[in-house]
């Protein structure tokens, strides 16, 4: 009924483009504000169980008996283009997998780069950056198509996706003759957001307070290696091999991003902001306990010389070689309260009793800045 009314409806306003110059309002009606309106409807009245999802029907031949129009329900594949693009847009990834499995026609539509590109960004953007998607290409490289799917005793695009998929599944109600055969591509994005959400895939992000804030490791930030948990909606890290080896668990979303720079954390990073620190700007520095350890990002702000009167009108520090950064976590006397750099010939610098500073980055964003504040501790570190 309701695929009647929208047929006779597109009929009607063709007929009148036909016989007049369309008016202001039919235009409207046409726009793909009205069918993303449409689609939203018939994604609530899908899920309501008004909507079957089916492979499209054979064509009916000369003489055969005419189908029971009264019974005969709706195909997802009979809605125009249009409205069956905005309804896969408003899919959940697990709607997505499911609606899948259905045919031939609705996996090539719902494994499109474009609707995944978008839950990607949503869910994994902030811990994702430049080096866990070289990571990613270097994995497809590196597994064959039939490792990479795990169909050692079965094939096809469901399998695989049944296989990774953390969540639950629905049942299907696809015809045997209409299930797919074909395999997930490795390359889309789509197997990507699967490999992320099961835990298979490893990638290379940055942890806030390793070790469940270990006093230690305050207001820091290392390089692991990170697996998504999707029962308890964590993560498991693997830190460097160099130096203490471990292994942490439940870590939240809240104490991960994306490298802020791309240099490993074996490499002294190439400060270009020596020049433009300033009392009062907040940085990150590179620091590790000896030279066989890898880096960690460190917080700090830039302070004021012993010379300097502290005022912010008479000011000589930015014209200074020596930057004051004070690390006001530890309490005044510690002996990790305040380092000093020359601003002209910065390298790594340190000893095996204080550890070794490296390279230094200005921190410009705001919201780093408030991230770093949230993690600041209780009470001062010994």
């Amino acid at each position: 009924m309701l695929f009647f009314l929208i047929s006779c409806f597109s009929v009607i306003l063709l007929s009148k483009s036909l016989a007049k110059p369309p008016m202001k309002s039919d235009w409207r009606l046409l726009s793909p504000w009205f069918w993303r309106e449409l689609s939203s409807f018939l994604v609530s009245w899908f899920q309501k169980g008004g909507l079957v999802i089916r492979p499209l029907k054979q064509k009916m031949s000369f003489g055969s008996k005419p189908a029971n129009t009264e019974k005969e329900k709706i195909s997802l594949l009979d809605l125009p283009d249009l409205t069956l693009e905005c309804i896969l847009e408003k899919l959940s990834p697990a709607g997505l997998c499911n609606m899948a499995g259905v045919c031939s026609s609705l996996r090539d539509r719902c494994t499109s780069d474009h609707l995944w590109e978008k839950h990607m960004k949503q869910k994994w953007g902030r811990v994702i950056g430049d080096v866990a998607k070289r990571e990613w290409q270097w994995h497809l490289v590196s597994r064959q198509r039939s490792s990479l799917m795990n169909n050692k005793k079965q094939t096809g695009f469901f399998w695989s996706l049944y296989s990774c998929w953390p969540f639950s599944w629905s049942e299907r109600k696809t015809e045997s003759n209409t299930e797919p055969r074909s395999s997930l591509p490795v390359d889309s994005i789509m197997a990507w957001y699967v490999s992320l959400e099961s835990g298979k895939f490893w990638f290379p992000a940055q942890v806030y307070n390793r070790e469940n804030g270990h006093v230690g490791f305050m207001l820091s930030c290392y390089d692991a290696q990170l697996s998504y948990d999707s029962r308890t909606d964590t993560f498991r890290a693997r830190y460097s091999p160099h130096g203490r080896r471990m292994v942490e668990e439940n870590i939240s979303w809240e104490r991960l991003r994306a490298p802020a720079v791309d240099t490993p954390s074996h490499v002294l990073h190439n400060s270009d902001c020596l020049h433009d620190l300033k009392p009062g700007d907040h940085i990150e520095i590179q620091w590790r306990r000896n030279k066989e350890f890898p880096y960690g990002w460190w917080y700090g702000v830039v302070g004021h010389l012993e010379s300097c009167g502290r005022n912010e009108h008479h000011c000589l520090c930015l014209y200074k070689d020596t930057v004051v950064l004070e690390f006001n976590q530890y309490p005044t006397g510690s002996r990790w309260r305040q380092t000093m750099i020359n601003r002209k010939d910065h390298r790594e610098v340190g000893n095996e009793a204080d550890g070794f500073y490296g390279g230094i980055r200005k921190i410009y964003k705001e919201e780093e800045i408030s991230m770093w504040k949230s993690l600041w501790p209780r009470h001062a570190l010994e």
